[in-house]
């Protein structure tokens, strides 16, 4: 019986051993972006051209020109890169075909930009932004009065 428990303790360790080894050469994720480090009101270019983003919360506003999107959104955690997947509430102009929609996207932020790029929900994300289509670099600057809120008139 004590060459069984032998047995089994060297097994144990070498088990042990090896998920230790393995865990050590795994490459580091990048940390989540955290809901807090991205409030607030960004401007830049986008698909579209000249672009804002307002974020509170959980709560998106896109604006390019006069249109807007009005979205909520989630982070998914694990993901690699991180993601965005928004959810259009409201828009400008209206269109019913958009209430409801998710759109993703994979995000980043580095020296104080922000990039998101969109894809498709059917595809699979883009692994780098490189690979991406339809991007949106965003800086973070103090918002104008007239353009946190989207025009209330319809």
């Amino acid at each position: 019986m004590n060459k069984a428990l032998n047995q089994f303790v060297w097994g144990a360790f070498a088990l042990s051993l090896t998920a230790l080894l393995a865990a050590g050469q795994s490459t580091p994720r990048r940390s989540a972006i955290e809901l807090n480090h991205l409030q607030g009101y960004w401007e830049g270019e986008g698909a579209g051209g000249k672009c804002s983003i307002t974020i509170t919360g959980n709560s998106l506003l896109y604006r390019a020109g006069t249109n807007w999107h009005k979205t909520t959104f989630t982070l998914p955690a694990g993901t690699d890169p991180q993601q965005l997947h928004a959810t259009i509430k409201d828009s400008w102009p209206p269109s019913k075909d958009a209430i409801g929609q998710v759109v993703p996207a994979i995000i980043k932020i580095e020296d104080g930009t922000l990039t998101l790029a969109a894809y498709n929900m059917s595809e699979e994300p883009p692994k780098t932004f490189a690979d991406a289509t339809t991007k949106y670099v965003v800086k973070q600057v103090q918002p104008k009065k007239e353009n946190a809120k989207p025009s209330e008139t319809k």
